[in-house]
């Protein structure tokens, strides 16, 4: 088993495949970090032995040892207001308005399979796959206890964070800050990586070295944000994609959020992910306990692309789920790029006639079908179908879409309400606002309070009664705006600070009883494109619109970031238009169909305006992505260039079993009179001899791995291209 708890020592071992991760209890009760790295076999607590570091503080009962401090030690989960002055992991406020939480050891348990979070998202998995850990720690003057659990995949070389708080002393305590991980690393010179970004421009790598104190990524927008993702990465000055040391980490939340990283006096390092404080005060009575959300992580000593497999597979496999958690995906088209909200039940025929004869296998009904909704001002909470628009009623033009052998899907945004709609003149008090206070508009809308369960049940039953109306297949779940004003009228004012929490939890809930109820339904999230890609949304919809932005060259940029954490079966990519909506920007078609390929394939446009020649690439890039869909979404990733450094960005899929490689990519500009360069590749078996499919030329696994594969002359810009090779087996 993965989980070794010597008693005597209190020193707990977590290991897994190619990794350890070491723990112990020392004499006063304090539970200090000591490894997370490669195997060792042997306990690290002989490394850590510090000086009398000055104004550090000292613990009570170390007496007149000066050398024993909380603010050097390296911990698990540190306290506020005990001595501990770095960034902490909880902070609590007493019932006679102090702040302080010393935790000490009180008992471990292991246990079969992995835990699972009442009402959060996380990572599931068996006996067979999976054992838990749990270590009580408790502030014994107040009667709080953490629960620290930690989850642990060996095989994939996974361990998940989640903390229970439980309040078992008598007075109410306020909890200010719990967070999910608590990493001290005290040995090493580290980097950082983030993924920045705004609307229609997420998920942007940005690696830079720590500099002596706390740098922070952080959303206090209410939604995980286009502006930074809930994952972080850790590397080795040297870390490259194929080597090097990394520790990459990911938050399954959809809500606001906070990393920061500190590096301390001693060039130690301290990273905490979790709820961001900011927008969170939560109330425990005695006798009640709090769960945070959990986050992910792994360590690598092979470089970013073994970080970024780990995670692409534990998502897939124990993060995804329903009938798409593995399952090909239609190639769908949706109608938001050819008509926006101008358009009726024959024009959205004429599209689904027009993406039928090219193999399309689903139309999807993008905003603008219910209620009073010609513009973005006005009808959103009113699911009702116009049949002004849709006249014989959306049954109907799914029955005729259906009769063409394709599969139907439609736009919600159940979060939002419009002050132009039935549902706000009858429920204004659900909309979330201050009183006496003018709300910030976004977008012309508003905010449902979702902590309200009569609005979960409106919504349940308004998007469950038109799921149930219609043979519908896809539901896009879209929320167009951050989130303010924070007040609900179900709470009472000393609790309003669990608001934006209960928020989540209340998205979290509805979206269980839907897929529940509609396990063939395929949910994409949706935020604007990218801004709630997150782990805790991909636990209800296996794949997420990546961004508005649907350039081909930007979006070879946005997916190389996202590809970081996230696979690709995520990535919700499609061809659109040129020039582009977004950029003006012409890329070929080809182009356009090879990025929009390195995600769940399909088409943001209207296919009758096309040329017959560019009808004729269509049909064959969806027969190439119906040939390939596997190998894209279940083989093993890797990034072949930097976009954002090279005049290229190129990426391959590897078969789990090495049998094939699908290499693709796009060189962005020509030069002339250059030479022909060559593209090493990753991840083949290196005595083994692979076969290009068109061409048939063979090569050693280790020539194109250490020599490359030759890269054809290319002519203009955005110039894409693709190889497939197999493995030659006689």
């Amino acid at each position: 088993m993965p989980i070794f708890a010597e008693a005597q020592e209190r020193l707990f071992r977590i290991r897994t495949a190619h990794t350890e991760y070491q723990m112990c209890a020392d004499s006063y009760g304090v539970l200090k970090h000591l490894w997370y790295g490669v195997p060792v076999g042997h306990s690290m607590d002989y490394l850590r032995k510090y000086p009398d570091v000055g104004f550090a503080g000292n613990l009570y009962e170390a007496g007149n040892d000066r050398t024993y401090s909380l603010n050097t030690l390296p911990q698990e989960y540190a306290g506020a207001g005990v001595g501990d002055y770095r960034i902490s992991a909880a902070n609590v406020r007493h019932a006679d308005g102090s702040q302080a939480l010393d935790l000490r050891y009180q008992s471990y348990a292991i246990k079969p399979g992995k835990y699972s979070i009442p009402g959060l998202p996380a990572v599931y998995a068996d006996a067979a796959d999976a054992e838990t850990l749990e270590i009580t720690l408790r502030d014994a003057a107040s009667g709080v206890e953490v629960v620290l659990q930690y989850g642990v995949l060996p095989e994939l070389d996974i361990i998940t964070r989640s903390a229970v708080f439980r309040n078992t002393g008598a007075s109410p305590v306020v909890l200010q800050k719990a967070a999910s991980l608590c990493l001290d690393l005290p040995d090493g010179t580290w980097e950082w990586m983030h993924f920045h970004g705004r609307h229609a421009m997420e998920r942007m790598p940005e690696r830079t070295a720590l500099f002596h104190g706390v740098q922070e990524s952080s959303s206090a927008r209410g939604t995980s944000s286009h502006q930074q993702n809930p994952s972080v990465v850790l590397c080795a000055p040297d870390c490259t994609e194929q080597n090097g040391s990394c520790i990459g980490a990911f938050l399954m939340y959809s809500g606001s959020f906070q990393t920061q990283i500190e590096l301390d006096q001693l060039d130690q390092v301290r990273l905490v992910m979790g709820l961001h404080p900011d927008l969170f005060a939560w109330t425990l009575q005695s006798g009640e306990e709090f769960h945070t959300p959990e986050a992910v992580f792994t360590y690598s000593d092979s470089g970013l692309a073994e970080m970024s497999q780990r995670f692409h597979k534990v998502i897939r496999e124990h993060v995804c789920r329903g009938k798409y958690q593995l399952a090909e995906r239609p190639v769908l088209i949706n109608n938001w790029e050819a008509t926006y909200f101008d358009f009726n039940e024959e024009k959205i025929w004429s599209i689904a006639k027009s993406a039928a004869e090219l193999g399309v296998d689903m139309l999807v009904l993008d905003d603008g079908w219910f209620g009073k909704r010609d513009g973005d001002c006005s009808g959103l909470g009113d699911w009702d179908v116009n049949e002004t628009k849709l006249r014989g009623g959306l049954g109907k033009l799914v029955d005729q879409v259906r009769s063409l052998g394709m599969q139907f899907g439609l736009w919600f945004e159940p979060e939002m309400i419009s002050e132009d709609s039935d549902l706000y003149r009858s429920h204004p008090d659900w909309a979330i606002r201050i009183p006496d206070r003018a709300p910030m508009r976004s977008r012309y809308q508003l905010l449902l309070d979702m902590t309200r369960q009569e609005v979960q049940d409106y919504l349940y039953e308004k998007i469950s009664g038109v799921l149930r109306s219609a043979a519908i297949s896809y539901v896009k779940w879209d929320m167009n705006r951050s989130i303010s004003d924070w007040y609900s009228a179900t709470l009472p004012a000393a609790q309003q600070g669990e608001l934006p929490h209960r928020y989540v939890l209340g998205l979290y809930a509805l979206l269980e009883r839907l897929t529940t109820e509609f396990p063939d339904v395929l949910f994409e999230g949706c935020s604007g494109g990218g801004g709630r890609f997150d782990a805790g949304m991909l636990y209800y919809c296996p794949q997420i619109w990546c961004s508005d932005d649907t350039d081909a060259y930007e979006r070879t940029r946005i997916q190389y970031g996202t590809s970081m954490i996230y696979p690709i079966s995520a990535v919700g990519s499609h061809v659109s238009v040129v020039p582009n909506h977004q950029t003006g920007r012409i890329t070929p078609m080809e182009t356009r169909g090879i990025t929009a390929m390195a995600g769940s394939f399909g088409f943001e446009l209207d296919l009758q305006k096309l040329s017959e020649e560019d009808k004729k690439t269509v049909a064959a890039q969806i027969k190439q992505f119906k040939e390939y869909g596997p190998l894209i979404h279940g083989g093993k990733y890797y990034r072949l260039s930097d976009p954002f450094t090279e005049n290229s960005a190129f990426w391959s899929f590897v078969a789990q079993d090495d049998s094939e490689v699908l290499v693709q990519g796009v060189v962005f500009r020509t030069a002339p009179n250059m030479r022909r360069k060559a593209l090493r590749l990753a991840g083949l078996c290196p005595e083994s001899r692979y076969q290009d499919t068109a061409s048939g030329e063979i090569y050693t696994g280790a020539a194109l791995m250490h020599g490359g594969l030759l890269l054809p002359q290319t002519w203009g810009d955005y110039c894409p291209v693709m190889f497939h090779l197999k493995k030659i087996f006689a």
